[in-house]
């Protein structure tokens, strides 16, 4: 944090209210249940859960979304849900964060994706999925790419968030692009491991090390492998930049024709690593929406993740909370 005074910092966090973000993605409803285990179940070797609450969240791009408002951002959404009671709820919660959902389509022939977690004692007890995964028709693809086009003039960034649940097709990717490069936003991508491939192009890509490994094809296991998978990364997709977060070691930022940097983490505790992902790209889009660096987006998104991580279930900084990290950071 050292690298960047307190004040420009500021001005960068200060400045997320004024940016305009279009999310394209797979959108799902997360569902947790809470409760207490204090014995084991006589019919299976497994805890029972006495519940004391149930809650609904956006998840997946709906939680990039919802990140995005809760920093203050303008965001509108795309993405398919079914035609069910999951998707009214989805809808319902980002409406009431002020998420544009006019680019939610509905599909009679998929329900809504949802994942449903039961925690007990601050643990994650079991994850229960319901989803079907398979690419989505031609005519929602076509009115996706239809509305994206009506809304590129009035925003200043695009990120994908592909989940693998069928929204994210190549030619979506391919189009995103085309229109996104042609208009000079910026497209940023949190990308599903095994859709490398699709993401030509773009301006950032956002994976975690397991996953930059992955496309790379070795194993990262130090720096020089690092800086090996980042620089091939670079390469391979044609990108401006590449952002390798790390877990606990923090994350590390690859730019064309200058040196890795690297950014130790700034979680105090770790509770829940989910959606920190989500965190990570949305703090760094709206960043970068506000004309900072690759090197600063990056500070910035570190300092949210750090907040979230903190967190039980799936969860979003303020711009209060981000403001309030990267001062303490500024001091120490």
């Amino acid at each position: 944090m050292k690298s960047f005074t307190f004040s420009r910092l500021k001005e960068i966090i200060s400045g997320f209210g004024k940016a305009r973000v279009l999310v394209i993605g797979d959108l799902i409803l997360d569902e947790f249940i809470w409760g207490k285990v204090s014995r084991i179940s006589p019919e299976a070797p497994v805890p029972v859960v006495w519940v004391d609450s149930e809650n609904f969240m956006p998840g997946g791009a709906s939680n990039v979304a919802s990140n995005i408002r809760s920093l203050g951002g303008e965001v509108s959404l795309v993405g398919v849900v079914g035609e069910d009671p999951r998707g009214e709820i989805l809808q319902a919660l980002l409406r009431k964060k002020g998420v544009n959902c006019e680019g939610v389509l509905a599909d009679s022939h998929r329900p809504t994706t949802q994942k449903t977690r039961v925690i007990a004692h601050h643990q994650q007890v079991v994850r229960i999925d319901r989803e079907i995964i398979k690419p989505v028709s031609e005519k929602l693809l076509k009115q996706m790419l239809r509305f994206i086009a009506s809304k590129i003039k009035e925003v200043d960034a695009l990120i994908i968030e592909d989940y693998g649940k069928g929204v994210i097709v190549p030619r979506l990717v391919q189009e995103i692009v085309k229109i996104g490069k042609k208009q000079n936003k910026i497209i940023t991508v949190d990308p599903k491991e095994t859709h490398f491939s699709y993401y030509q192009g773009v301006t950032t890509i956002t994976p975690n090390h397991h996953e930059a490994g992955s496309a790379a094809g070795f194993l990262i296991k130090d720096d020089a492998t690092l800086l090996k998978a980042g620089r091939r990364l670079l390469n391979k997709l044609n990108c401006e930049s590449v952002l390798i977060t790390l877990g606990e070691n923090g994350m590390s930022v690859f730019e064309r024709g200058k040196p890795m940097v690297k950014i130790p983490t700034v979680a105090r505790d770790v509770f829940d690593v989910s959606g920190a992902g989500d965190t990570v790209i949305s703090a760094y889009t709206l960043a970068r929406a506000v004309k900072a660096t690759a090197h600063e987006a990056a500070h910035v998104s570190n300092c949210a993740a750090g907040i979230v991580v903190g967190k039980v279930g799936v969860a979003a900084s303020t711009r209060e909370e981000l403001l309030e990290e990267v001062k303490r950071q500024a001091e120490n």
